[in-house]
């Protein structure tokens, strides 16, 4: 199980989200870093365990009021032994953005809720791209299209509930199980709701290869030997 922390970026801070409510979060506060700058919160998740990826979402980017480019270009620099899954509102077709390509270790994440409904990319073939199907409550955010179809999926697939993310709710284990069965071969990532290392182990059981986290890592509901043994 493939444990990802998640950094979310707002008016140059890392932020706490909760339920997907962005109008309403807050720089963080965290016994792992003084403070919610962006390299100190990295700094303090490498510090926690050795992790190879990071997902960051620039939410100036995704909400069209600004964006944390030079941020994020910052971090990739930083920690280049890091690879950084960047959702930064991208709307078109999952061309990798300038600074994924420019910088090797960042990633593009699609996010589907930034997509235009009648825009239905095919990204079977975007070997680097990430898919996150965003969800709020049982409705998708995105083109439907998309949704329905899995042929059109990158290997690797984010399930973004989003009234669960920071809420402790328990991830949406109906919703990750029918994913794993409609795109089987494909890396499954499970985001919003986890509590714990017992939700870690009902995520493998069902098949999903990872998990984004953020408030259980704060919180220390997830310790070392639970990262260790994941």
């Amino acid at each position: 199980m493939r444990i990802i922390p998640v950094i979310d970026l707002k008016g140059g801070h890392v932020v706490r989200a909760f339920r997907g409510e962005r109008a309403s979060y807050a720089p963080i506060v965290t016994p792992l870093a003084a403070g919610s700058a962006p390299e100190a919160i990295v700094a303090g998740f490498l510090r926690l365990f050795a992790f190879d990826t990071l997902y960051i979402a620039d939410l100036d980017a995704i909400e069209r009021c600004g964006d944390h480019g030079a941020v994020i270009d910052a971090l990739a620099q930083s920690f280049p032994q890091v690879s950084f899954w960047v959702d930064d509102g991208v709307r078109s077709d999952a061309a990798p953005g300038p600074r994924a390509s420019r910088l090797a270790n960042l990633a593009p994440v699609i996010g589907s809720e930034s997509l235009a409904q009648h825009v239905v990319p095919d990204l079977s073939r975007e070997a680097r791209a990430i898919l996150s199907l965003d969800f709020r409550g049982d409705e998708f955010l995105g083109p439907p299209a998309l949704l329905d179809d899995p042929r059109l999926w990158p290997p690797r697939i984010i399930a973004m509930t989003l009234a669960r993310v920071g809420a402790f709710a328990g991830p949406d284990v109906a919703l990750l199980s029918s994913l794993a069965r409609r795109a089987p071969g494909r890396e499954i990532y499970a985001a919003g709701g986890l509590r714990d290392a017992r939700d870690l182990e009902a995520l493998a059981r069902i098949g999903v290869a990872g998990a984004l986290v953020a408030s259980a890592l704060h919180d220390g509901r997830l310790s070392p030997d639970d990262l260790r043994g994941a």
